[in-house]
């Protein structure tokens, strides 16, 4: 017997996210009158939104208040709204003849509202202004959507651990009646965050447009760049500004909203904050070491290819300011398993996040200190505070899934004929939300010569992996559809 779904609940959801892309588009009409650009293929896709989200609105309007959205209602209502965001997304590509194949305009739209930040794109200097704006604003509204959805929404489905290391106890019985309230707070911070770094590019004579676009890609965490050779033309100065922001659009927002509130005991207790900024130092030391020993850099340059590279990739940002693929075997062999790292949760990072990796060390500590005291009881700890054995093991079947997700990807890429360096760096790289790869797909080079079964599965890829796999997924088991 198949149960009771409101799909009613889903359709107001999904209504509701087409008027906000429906504003984004026109905003973009706005950048085509500045630029002198034509504004029809912003004006057509936005028509054809907002006629969807008035459609869905109607079917909607006798919906009951009162009806609660359940569990199977949201793993539906986030995984469509993606999904129908990424097609609208492709139409100013189509319509604009930017990207004229259907399947490469939607790689390019997924890549942005995922953050993911790969891309089909040749020359990007060549396209119109208003469509590199469009591309760098998918970036931005992915991000505080992954905000939106891994701090409110994941904590309440108790799935991958997120209502343990997310929230807090405290902050997670009084969320509920204050979603609006910590909602506006999240987006202050990430306006704040978004604006700070326009100003301090634009001190760094970045001009205006350029400014935006980087500080979109930025705090997304998404990588998309308005220039050919991503950050790697601009100044030192300009590379540590993005270097910065980066690292803190990679930290948990509830540690920015903590700093908000001053309730900087919680930030000094989080043990992921200090496992991020400790990975992320040791690793970098280790890369600038290699640079500046085996191919002689100077060592503050060695400091600033190898931080800005790694910090790209462990927040999964995806800009780069040097071909990495060019050092040491080593060394871009740390790059690529650092692709497996993400940021932390609550991030617009993607990736397994830092919190998980954090648990599954303390569980192989814990193994090895009992074969010492067999009949020790040995808690996992995270911020002082137990993991229940439930939570535990539901991170570390996340973690086991992730990798059966990526392997099971990168044979079936080995089997549309793509290199296994290629094939399992470009499927490492979009379930994480990265960008650029190793082998052909890496940071000089892009996804236009992959087959198009193999760009449609990406495109797949992404969507799962930034979504965490498992509210993707579900979708495709009957025990989702049956009581």
């Amino acid at each position: 017997m198949t149960s009771i779904i409101h799909y009613g609940i889903v359709f107001k959801v999904l209504s509701r996210n087409l008027y906000i892309i429906t504003f984004a588009l026109l905003s973009c009409v706005a950048v085509a009158f500045i630029y002198s650009e034509t504004f029809m293929p912003f004006a057509w896709s936005a028509l054809i939104a907002i006629i969807i989200a008035i459609i869905l609105s109607l079917i909607t309007k006798k919906q009951n208040e009162d009806v609660i959205i359940g569990k199977r209602e949201a793993y539906i209502a986030v995984t469509l709204s993606w999904a129908v965001i990424g097609l609208i997304g492709s139409l100013p590509y189509l319509f604009s003849h930017s990207i004229p194949s259907f399947n490469n305009a939607l790689f390019e739209s997924v890549s942005g509202f995922t953050t993911t930040g790969s891309s089909i794109l040749t020359d990007i200097e060549s396209l119109p202004k208003s469509i590199l704006f469009w591309r760098s604003l998918t970036h931005w509204i992915g991000g505080i959507g992954i905000i939106v959805l891994f701090i409110i929404i994941m904590p309440t489905l108790q799935i991958g651990g997120y209502n343990l290391f997310t929230l807090e106890s405290s902050l997670q019985e009084k969320i509920k009646p204050k979603i609006k309230s910590v909602g506006y707070r999240l987006l202050f911070i990430y306006l704040t965050l978004t604006c700070a770094e326009v100003v301090l590019l634009l001190l760094g004579k970045m001009n205006s447009f350029e400014s935006i676009c980087h500080a979109f890609g930025t705090i997304a965490t998404g990588g998309f760049s308005p220039k050919n050779t991503s950050i790697a033309d601009y100044s030192p100065y300009i590379q540590y500004v993005i270097m910065i922001f980066m690292l803190l659009a990679g930290t948990n927002f509830l540690i920015h909203y903590y700093i908000l509130k001053r309730k900087f005991n919680n930030v000094k207790h989080n043990d992921e904050i200090k496992f991020y900024l400790g990975t992320t130092v040791i690793v970098g030391l280790i890369l600038t070491f290699a640079l500046y020993f085996y191919i002689n850099k100077p060592f503050e340059e060695a400091f600033r290819e190898s931080f800005f590279q790694l910090i790209s990739i462990v927040t999964c940002t995806g800009y780069a300011t040097a071909d990495y693929l060019q050092w040491p075997v080593f060394a871009w062999t740390i790059i690529f398993f650092a692709m497996f790292l993400g940021g932390s949760t609550g991030s617009t990072a993607g990736g397994i996040k830092m919190a998980r990796h954090l648990i599954l060390i303390k569980n192989i500590k814990r193994i090895f200190r009992q074969l010492l005291s067999p009949h020790a009881v040995i808690p996992i700890r995270l911020n002082g505070n137990p993991v229940n054995e439930d939570t535990n093991s539901s991170i570390l079947t996340f973690i086991s899934i992730y990798f059966l997700v990526f392997l099971f990807g990168t044979i079936l890429m080995v089997l549309l004929g793509i290199d296994a360096k290629t094939a399992s760096s470009s499927v490492a790289t979009c379930m994480a939300g990265i960008g650029p790869g190793i082998g052909t797909v890496g940071p000089a080079s892009n996804f236009a010569h992959l087959p198009e079964v193999g760009k449609a599965l990406l495109t797949f890829l992404m969507l799962v992996g930034r979504l965490e796999i498992y509210t993707v997924i579900m979708l495709f088991t009957r025990s989702f559809w049956s009581k």
